[in-house]
């Protein structure tokens, strides 16, 4: 038996988790899951995984751990010691862009984490870099894309129509999809952005006053949450895809992009880099470089025969992320159902 642990809400203004997704995969492939927790307090959330330590020990053969680099890690911390007294074999999920710092400033609880694991799997190759730098050995198993869901096709390049999909929070820098439709405009009057995402913080309601100010209001479409299958089919009105982030690691959004057919124009931090090959699969500009995000753009639509390539990259790319391929790499790992 497996559990799973980590975060497991539903809401309407989330999608659904890697948890449930993962979980729901393996279980398509025979293995029995356990997962915990879906309590909203935090307190709880943990108490609620422990005890699912305890209840389960003697039928467990792996602990899956989803691990990220901030509140979480304490679960990550607090879960994986209570596997390591019980002699449960762990294995800790790494996402997260800021995970690399969250090593350097709190070493000595990484290593009771990660050199006592059975096995880290990192989602990206970034992250695995990062770990394997420090020493803490890792394998790299992607996020996974169910392929077979993502309606893939060629798209028309005459008008920038730019697409951002993040929550709105100001380490994704969602001002930038702002101001980068500002600049476009200038040559690309008729350019316009769709900003698709849950208000996390005060970054929302300033990016809708810089669009008054900027007198962008009937050029911004801001939806506020969708589903995976609201915004797919939101995409299908549009041509470029926009990250504009200040931190990241190996976003799903832009891998779904990738699926769907949308070129990328991203900044060029933590693991895109790792993902998206410059002028390959994407183009990577610097963080908060509005100007080079404009010229991408303004590339992007002058250079047809290059932007269809560029998509038919990416996709190749992220269809080594889909289930028929990825679950080989757990089933490898998982010897026991």
């Amino acid at each position: 038996m497996i559990l799973y642990l980590g975060n497991n809400l539903k809401s309407k203004n989330t999608n659904l988790t890697t948890l449930a997704q993962l979980s729901s995969l393996l279980k398509s492939e025979g293995y029995s899951i356990k997962t915990a927790s879906s309590l909203r307090n935090q307190f709880l959330r943990l108490l609620s995984m422990l005890w699912a330590i305890i209840k389960y020990s003697s039928r467990i053969n792996y602990v899956l751990i989803d691990t990220y680099s901030t509140k979480n890690f304490y679960y990550a911390l607090a879960t994986s010691q209570l596997c390591r007294f019980l002699k449960l074999k762990y294995i800790p999920i790494l996402h997260g862009g800021d995970l690399p710092s969250r090593l350097d400033k709190s070493a000595k609880f990484s290593t009771l984490i990660f050199s006592n694991s059975y096995k880290n799997v990192a989602v990206s190759n970034y992250l695995k870099y990062e770990f394997d730098t420090r020493g803490f050995e890792s394998i790299f198993i992607p996020n996974v894309l169910e392929l077979e869901k993502y309606n893939f096709f060629k798209r028309g390049f005459s008008n920038p129509k730019l697409l951002y999909v993040r929550a709105f929070a100001n380490i994704y820098n969602p001002e930038m999809a702002v101001k980068v439709l500002n600049e476009i405009k200038k040559e690309y009057p008729e350019a316009m952005l769709c900003m698709v995402g849950p208000e996390k913080d005060s970054s929302f309601k300033n990016c809708k006053a810089l669009a008054k100010k900027l007198e962008l209001e009937n050029s911004i479409e801001f939806t506020g949450m969708l589903s995976k299958n609201e915004w797919h089919k939101k995409s299908e009105q549009y041509n470029i895809f926009i990250n504009t982030t200040n931190i990241d690691n190996a976003p799903v959004s832009v891998m779904e992009a990738m699926a769907l057919g949308l070129p990328i124009v991203s900044t060029n931090v933590g693991g895109m880099p790792f993902l998206i090959e410059n002028n390959k699969t994407g183009i990577l500009v610097k963080k908060n470089d509005i100007n080079a995000m404009v010229n991408a753009i303004s590339s992007i639509c002058k250079n047809e025969r290059i932007t269809n390539q560029l998509v038919i990259n990416a996709r190749k790319l992220v269809e080594s992320h889909d289930w028929n391929k990825v679950k080989f790499l757990w089933c490898n790992i998982l010897h026991s159902k």
